[in-house]
């Protein structure tokens, strides 16, 4: 099934309703009719410019709703949609656009100079559109005035399930950015899966603020498309923002990354606005400290919570912690089996396969650590421009880097990235255990555990660590606070102390510069 039928079946059944709400005032309201036709005039726009199957089409903005109509609109012609993560810089930029070699750019004002700036770029044989009001630089085509000026495509997509649709890269937390290839397939099969279609009685409306050029937000955006919901953009997240458009759209569900969820809570405003439209939370693309979420349940009462894994190369969640294991209600023993469970990334969803196997991808007993892997329709076909390695073994498990364990009752327990593992005179090392003791101390705000070559040991145990403002601790106190909770071999050799850790804009440690901060190690 092509993507764009998502379209067509909303604009069926709800063609009047809002489909996407943005603008700092909400002042731009598209109706699912008038963002269909946009698309379609669109569509025109970048046939005209030389767009035709396979060919790429990059954007690269904060959230609006030119994303979905680029998206769409390169759907329509068979071509392969590149968002571009907005806060790349010049290098980072260059390196995506020398990968997929787009037929035709899209960015906001503030991004124009950037993409000039890059050493693939080349005006001549590159059609450029600029996003947003205002004069375009020169060189490039004003959004607003291309579709005016357009008819609307009257042609239809042909490309299926297996074609490619989308090609976005991956986070570059532990290593260069790389394309992953997603399908038509690799979207309409969770869609369709896990989503009910749109419903004339049912008007659900979804802030969406994560960014639209990672999987969570296009996920939410497939699915936000196709179940005829309202999508509320914010074009970058901030708390306070975030809830004044909760308050001011009556929002009901939302999708958040754990340190969005923190700073909301921790904001001085909280408690001044209306959250209580809002019917559902669901979180992911980073690690949950627990007692985040244990705040987030008390202080969002009547709120469901949704726990969503998965990766940019599964396209979608794989596996799902639902409201009901976050509804801390019941006799002790259920209490503290939901707690327990608050730490799991829940159990797979229905339409993908998900063990956890050994290095002969043999699958291990209960409560024995492996690696996750994931098998289904909706998997990645490879990595852009790397036929050497597509990511998926030859029976068909794409091996996602997760270390974890399943209990007894099915859910899946995370214990660590592969390839993150610390070596340490022949014991192994989760970084996360070591990290969530850490953070167990009432002094530590945030850590992050690595491992740093040692000509003794093979790697020795280096901790990262902010602390509250205000708080006074030792290097000595967290070594001896780990070592008190956990086997001698495992406690920090040393502890660095740092303002904040770098992360990424979803909110995921970036390992690489972790150990820049220790001196490269």
């Amino acid at each position: 099934m092509n993507t764009f039928e998502l379209l067509e079946i909303a604009c069926a059944i709800v063609p009047d309703r809002p489909a996407f709400v943005a603008g700092a005032d909400g002042e731009i309201r598209l109706d699912f009719a008038t963002f269909r036709e946009r698309v379609a005039r669109l569509a025109s726009v970048l046939s005209d410019m030389g767009v035709g199957p396979g060919d790429r089409v990059a954007l690269m903005d904060v959230n609006t709703p030119a994303h979905a109509e680029t998206y769409f609109a390169s759907a329509m012609l068979d071509a392969i949609y590149v968002p571009v993560n907005f806060r790349s810089r010049v290098a980072e930029a260059n390196h995506m656009f020398e990968r997929t070699a787009p037929t035709v750019v899209l960015a906001g004002a503030r991004y124009t100079g950037l993409i000039d700036s890059c050493d693939w770029f080349d005006e001549k044989t590159t059609g450029c559109i600029a996003l947003g009001a205002g004069a375009s630089p020169d060189g490039w085509r004003s959004y607003e005035e291309a579709l005016e000026g357009a008819e609307p495509y009257a042609g239809y997509p042909s490309g299926d399930d297996d074609d490619t649709t989308m090609i976005m890269f991956t986070s570059g937390s532990t290593s260069v950015p790389k394309g992953v290839t997603l399908t038509h397939g690799s979207f309409t099969s969770f869609v369709l899966s896990n989503v009910e279609p749109a419903d004339p009685d049912v008007n659900e409306r979804n802030l969406l603020t994560v960014p639209l050029y990672h999987i969570a937000g296009v996920q939410s955006m497939m699915a936000g498309v196709y179940g005829g919901r309202t999508l509320v953009l914010q074009p970058q997240f901030d708390a306070e923002g975030w809830m004044k458009l909760v308050q001011r759209e009556s929002v009901n569900r939302a999708m958040m990354v754990p340190t969005m969820l923190k700073a909301l809570m921790d904001h001085p405003r909280f408690s001044e606005f209306d959250l209580s439209s809002l019917d559902v939370i669901t979180y992911g693309a980073a690690a949950m400290p627990e007692s985040v979420i244990l705040e987030a349940i008390d202080r969002f009462p009547g709120v469901r919570f949704i726990n969503a894994f998965g990766q940019t190369e599964t396209a979608a969640t794989i596996t799902m912690l639902p409201p009901e294991d976050h509804d801390l209600t019941g006799t002790p023993e259920e209490i503290e089996k939901k707690r327990r469970r608050l730490r799991s990334i829940g159990t797979p969803l229905a339409d993908i396969e998900v063990q956890i196997v050994d290095e002969e991808e043999n699958e291990v007993p209960v409560r024995q650590t492996g690696e996750i892997v994931a098998r289904g329709a909706r998997l990645m076909k490879g990595y852009w421009g790397d036929d050497a390695n597509n990511g998926v073994s030859s029976s068909g498990w794409l091996h996602t880097g997760d270390l974890g364990y399943r209990d007894e009752d099915g859910y899946i327990f995370l214990t660590g990235r592969a390839r993150e593992i610390i070596k340490r005179g022949g014991e192994m090392i989760s970084p996360e255990e070591v990290e969530e003791i850490l953070e167990r101390h009432e002094a530590v705000r945030e850590a992050s555990v690595i491992g740093v070559p040692d000509t003794t040991w093979g790697e020795v145990v280096h901790a990262v660590v902010a602390i509250h403002d205000g708080a006074t601790v030792t290097e000595e106190d967290l070594i001896e606070h780990t070592r008190q909770a956990l086997a001698s071999y495992k406690k920090p050799d040393r502890v660095h102390f740092v303002d904040a850790l770098p992360r990424n804009a979803l909110g995921k440690v970036i390992r690489p510069q972790v150990k820049e901060l220790v001196g490269g190690a």
